[in-house]
């Protein structure tokens, strides 16, 4: 008789390992942590580890997948609340998105040390391929409340919301080598904003908005990344 899978104590294992790769890559960095590593943390065999991923790279991938679908999962309830606005809805989901990240700071800065490589292309494009599935939908619902309320004039609220997330990604990236140039204080924080309000721009064009419309960053967040306070890191290669 074939052997019943769980699925559940199944799911709660692979989860395991994923946790304690958050944990591993936050604290050595993913390029100094081993699949031993993270056996050692879980006092697990190798097998175990290969019955849920294919290599180190895979575990990653898992990783990455979690905080993605963590930081949704906080403002997906966004989408849906009565008596708000769709400006109010599009402006809490970023904010919502970058306060998490903010929170996490560590663990993001982690995160874009591997990240970047050129060895990780692949991965990067997954990422990009499960952030359409996973916010073009949130967002398109949200233009298209936008529509009804005669703020918004895209064409499409799906594809509107298909060219918003290109332009996140572009602005995570551009954040990316900002942060990397102030860390070397290449980059006054007024610069900084002002290349990222370009995006906002960008958004707002999208939209059918006017100028000056969306407030997708806060002041607090901004300064948080690329303020003179800034505390000094370790150095993250730029991808110039």
């Amino acid at each position: 008789m074939p052997r019943t899978v769980n699925t559940e104590t199944r799911a709660i294992r692979r989860e395991a390992f994923v946790q304690a790769g958050l944990r591993l890559i936050q604290a050595k960095g993913y390029e100094q942590m081993s699949v031993q590593d993270v056996l050692d943390d879980l006092h697990a065999s190798r097998g175990a580890f290969y019955h849920y991923f294919t290599s180190k790279r895979a575990l990653l991938e898992a990783v990455v997948d979690h905080v993605v679908a963590a930081a949704l999962g906080t403002v997906a309830p966004i989408t849906f609340e009565e008596g708000r606005s769709a400006i109010s809805k599009l402006e809490g989901i970023f904010t919502g998105i970058a306060g998490w990240k903010a929170d996490r700071r560590e663990l993001m800065l982690a995160l874009v040390r591997v990240w970047y490589s050129d060895d990780n292309v692949l991965t990067r494009d997954k990422l990009r391929g499960h952030l359409m599935l996973s916010l073009v939908p949130m967002l398109a619902e949200i233009i298209a409340q936008g529509v009804e309320e005669g703020v918004m004039s895209p064409g499409s609220p799906d594809g509107a919301a298909r060219a918003i997330v290109s332009l996140l990604l572009g602005a995570q990236d551009a954040a990316i080598e900002l942060f990397v140039a102030n860390q070397e204080e290449e980059v006054p924080f007024e610069v900084a904003v002002g290349r990222l309000a370009a995006y906002i721009e960008a958004i707002e064009r999208v939209l059918g908005l006017p100028p000056g419309c969306l407030k997708l960053f806060n002041e607090e967040t901004l300064r948080h990344w690329f303020g003179p306070e800034v505390e000094k890191g370790p150095p993250i290669a730029s991808r110039r």
